[in-house]
């Protein structure tokens, strides 16, 4: 793999930047700010950062903690509620030791009841989060925004106005408008980098804590990329889409995978990718915490019954970004995903698109077959 990482230097940044923030949200706590440790894209970041909160996300990523985790919790348990409430319980990660609040969210049973133990030691609100996308939903979740709003006016002595709310979503507007542009070099063929590279530059650019930091250098390595016309790295290989589960705890065994298998993934729809940032707030609207609603519930999620806007946005994407192949990624145990694997598949049916589903775990016992299979995948696309 060594001989097609031509453009390590303009990523590694980003690559240590998880690792580079404990410092600075240690000096962030010293002079008086307020830290949020949060874990899903349907956390309404708008609200903390009128609150002048730092939001970081607290999902664990990595096995080392997992049997921590496992003298409280299940076995069969997914390995990403396993690994960030180990980190909890074991102190292994600075965000989460310096989290004054954890802010939870009802997307899934194994989440909601690990919540539920994190609040015996951490002050924690949880989001109570509709599990449809109809439109009467969107008023309640409204409500539950403003209760949330409520809670951390109340509990921290801050007053969220709604100027500091539309300026907010202004900006979060903004990096998540830069996020797509940078994402969406790849639509380009072949395209000019490698897909890990790229995760790992939209999972880094979140331990950034200053939002026009993040936006200056999401727009910086774009233009960088853009300018340099390196595309040769990926000519010949073939296009891949990445759909499912959060995927940092498994990157590289299965992304890695791919791009060692004459495969180049261009497009990432789950959670670090694309769907989070597809869709904006609308500044404008008469009710801001309204328009703020109205945008989180829009994000398609397995989640949701039915799941209309993630096919839609299946449906879209490989077409924009001429993809040759789509692999689904499942993590253990997470029931929602797997289920809706079946419904993926058939929409890649109907899409006449070569598909694929794998699940895996945090533990690297699984690697070579993972790539024995994803090779055979690859090798058998037009």
């Amino acid at each position: 793999m060594s001989e097609i990482l031509s453009l390590p230097k303009r990523f590694e940044e980003f690559t240590d930047a998880r690792k580079n923030g404990f410092l600075k949200v240690k000096e962030l706590k010293e002079s008086g700010k307020k830290v949020a440790g949060i874990f899903c894209t349907f956390t309404p970041q708008e609200i903390l950062d009128a609150a002048g909160f730092v939001s970081v996300s607290l999902c664990g990523m990595s096995a080392e903690t997992i049997p921590d985790a496992e003298v409280d919790l299940p076995k069969n348990l997914c390995p990403l509620i396993k690994s960030s409430y180990g980190f909890y319980v074991s102190d292994k990660c600075p965000y989460t030791y310096f989290s004054d609040l954890i802010v939870g969210e009802t997307t899934c049973d194994g989440k909601k009841k690990m919540y539920e133990l994190m609040g015996k030691g951490k002050k924690t609100f949880i989001l109570h989060l509709p599990q449809s996308e109809d439109e009467f939903e969107i008023e309640n979740w409204a409500n539950e925004l403003r209760r949330f709003k409520d809670f951390i006016e109340k509990e921290y002595g801050v007053r969220i106005t709604e100027e500091k709310l539309r300026e907010a979503a202004k900006l979060r507007n903004v990096e998540r408008i830069e996020r797509r542009k940078l994402m969406e070099v790849q639509k380009q063929n072949p395209a000019p980098a490698l897909g890990i590279d790229l995760y790992k530059t939209m999972d880094g650019v979140g331990f950034l804590f200053d939002e026009q930091v993040r936006i200056d250098k999401l727009k910086g390595l774009r233009e960088q990329i853009e300018a340099e016309n390196n595309y040769k790295q990926n000519e010949g290989k073939k296009r891949i889409l990445v759909t499912g589960c959060p995927i940092g705890g498994v990157l590289d065994k299965t992304v890695g995978a791919i791009e060692k298998s004459n495969g180049n993934v261009v497009c990432f729809e789950n959670c670090a990718g694309l769907k989070a940032c597809l869709r904006l707030v609308d500044e404008n609207s008469p009710d801001i915490i309204y328009a703020i609603a109205k945008r989180y519930l829009s994000i398609g999620c397995a989640v949701m019954a039915p799941d209309n806007t993630r096919m839609k946005n299946l449906r879209e994407l490989v077409k924009e970004f001429q993809v040759d192949g789509v692999i689904n990624v499942t993590l253990h145990a997470c029931t929602t995903y797997d289920v809706e694997s079946k419904l993926v598949s058939d929409l890649m049916k109907e899409l006449n698109m070569p598909y694929m589903s794998v699940e895996c775990d945090y533990t690297p016992g699984d690697e070579g077959q993972l790539l024995t299979r994803i090779q055979a995948f690859i090798e058998m696309l037009k």
